[in-house]
């Protein structure tokens, strides 16, 4: 059973910068991909960035710009920086990984961007 386990979450004032980390209880080399999705409060959950096992990333337009994913093979974690947050990023991020056709999640960190 694959674990994941997320930090990094918090309180930010608009404009300010987190970086997320979800660490995986495997070597993250064995996911297909791996991701992070966010809900918001009222609202479904929604991609925000994948990263393939090759490296490559893909990200939604409104992370575009703003949020890099990222992953660390030695370590098995992958990362989200987020900057220039804006109070409409306020959500619970999730870490998501894809392993063969099974799509594994943690239990989620929470952004809250207010000032």
């Amino acid at each position: 059973q694959v674990q994941l386990v997320e930090s990094g979450g918090g309180l930010v004032q608009p404009g300010g910068s987190l970086r997320l980390s979800c660490t995986a209880s495997e070597r993250i080399v064995s996911f297909n991909a791996m991701g992070w999705y966010r809900q918001a409060p009222g609202k479904e959950r929604e991609l925000v960035a994948d990263i393939t096992s090759a490296g490559l990333p893909n990200y939604e337009h409104f992370a575009k710009g703003r949020f890099t994913i990222s992953r660390d093979d030695a370590e098995n974690t992958l990362y989200l920086q987020m900057d220039s947050l804006k109070p409409e990023d306020t959500a619970h991020y999730y870490c998501a990984a894809l392993k063969v056709s099974i799509l594994y999640w943690g239990k989620g960190t929470l952004v809250t961007v207010s000032s």
